[in-house]
């Protein structure tokens, strides 16, 4: 039986929600033997937290007590939250939308090829479309959403607005605003790769692990920053903007405005770019992966010369965090070539301590990093209270 001193801050009712909650569904007999309470105070919360539709008697039976027979006992466990979450995650080229029930669970997503960077208004009115659809599909409205997460492309403030001139059309616009013009819908809106990171940490490659930094190289190159199992977002929300450190001060001008920002030098353009004038056929960063994947050592070499330009300003942020895990995602970030890179470069560069204390990893979810992390933040945002733990 537990002991009281195994719940020292939790109330009689927390302490049985987090019994059901940690290991499913118990009789009323297994509640009394996992939580310590006596039969009367269970019996109570029980028929209490029954009429509040908290709790749900399942159908099915539990097994008799010591394999004995009789009438099995009735199985008790946390009702479903009513509700569902929206993720919608924009690209330079186009929008991803989900729907997902309070337990994470996706229900229906939507793809749609789109420059989103040519004009701000016509993309939101696109994700409003792609909103109502998903709604449809799913047999849901408006009222049962409970909160969006929304990643874009670019710096976004505290204040929910589009910052620097990294999309210039978009630049000054507030993306959560205008999504609730279009729908009704409230939306919380960061920038890709921090949406990313959060994807990865909740359902990905990072998941349980405490201090991570998260690389996405694709159009771009972002940076999401996890310490101490927390989002770093920093003074004004823009932590994290590895593709704009300078690494040349006398380079060419960044579409940030800045120079020699270390996008400028590598990224899925600029690697197309070196590559172009060696191949015959139009090359796409698609492309080019497929040609690593069948072993072309152009491919190759130039992937792995980004994973170490990008490596070596990474192992500067090995020795300033001292991670354990470096996550890389985007288009680019699952090719052996460019991880090879990029351990290489920290292995050479970052001190050896902080070198060996960091693993290099490929991120888990692919493509759908930043909508699965736009979903993370709305279920922050809009599920329930969590079980006390």
């Amino acid at each position: 039986m537990a002991g009281s001193s195994q719940w020292p801050r939790l109330t009689a009712r927390d302490r049985l929600l987090h019994v059901l909650g940690t290991e499913g569904a118990l009789s009323r007999s297994d509640l009394v033997r996992r939580t310590g309470l006596s039969r009367s105070t269970i019996t109570t919360l029980v028929a209490q937290l029954l009429t509040e539709q908290v709790l749900v008697e399942r159908q099915d039976r539990g097994t008799p007590l010591n394999g004995r027979g009789g009438r099995p006992p009735i199985l008790l466990e946390l009702a479903e939250p009513a509700g569902v979450v929206l993720g919608l995650d924009l690209g330079h080229r186009h929008i991803r939308a989900g729907l997902a029930r309070l337990d994470g669970t996706m229900l229906a997503e939507r793809l749609l090829a789109l420059d989103v960077d040519a004009s701000p208004a016509a993309s939101l009115d696109r994700v409003a479309g792609l909103v109502e659809a998903l709604l449809d599909e799913s047999g849901h409205d408006r009222a049962d959403v409970r909160a969006v997460g929304m990643g874009i492309p670019g710096p976004v403030d505290r204040t929910g607005t589009m910052t620097s001139g990294i999309l210039p059309r978009w630049r000054g616009t507030r993306p959560g605003e205008a999504l609730t013009a279009r729908t009704g819908l409230v939306a919380r809106v960061d920038n890709d790769a921090h949406m990313g990171a959060r994807g990865e940490l909740a359902y990905g490659a990072a998941r349980g692990r405490r201090d991570v930094i998260y690389v996405k190289t694709s159009t771009g190159i972002g940076c999401g920053i996890i310490i101490d199992g927390k989002l770093v977002g920093g003074a004004t929300g823009i932590a994290g903007e590895l593709g704009h450190v300078q690494v040349d001060e006398h380079g060419i001008i960044c579409r940030c405005g800045s120079r020699g920002c270390l996008e400028t030098e590598v990224s899925g353009p600029k690697l197309v770019e070196l590559l172009q004038p060696a191949y015959d056929e139009p090359l796409t960063i698609p492309r080019v992966i497929a040609l690593a994947e069948d072993g072309d050592a152009g491919a190759n070499r130039a992937l792995g010369d980004v994973g170490r330009r990008i490596g070596r300003v990474l192992a500067d942020m090995c020795n300033l965090l001292n991670p354990e895990l470096v996550v890389t995602g985007g288009a680019i970030g699952a090719s052996p070539a460019f991880l090879a890179g990029v351990r290489d470069a920290i292995d050479r560069h970052a001190q050896p301590t902080a070198a060996a204390a960091v693993e290099v990893a490929p991120g888990a979810l692919g493509e759908d990093a930043e909508l699965r992390g736009a979903i993370s933040v709305a279920l922050e945002v809009g599920a329930p209270p969590a079980i006390p733990r």
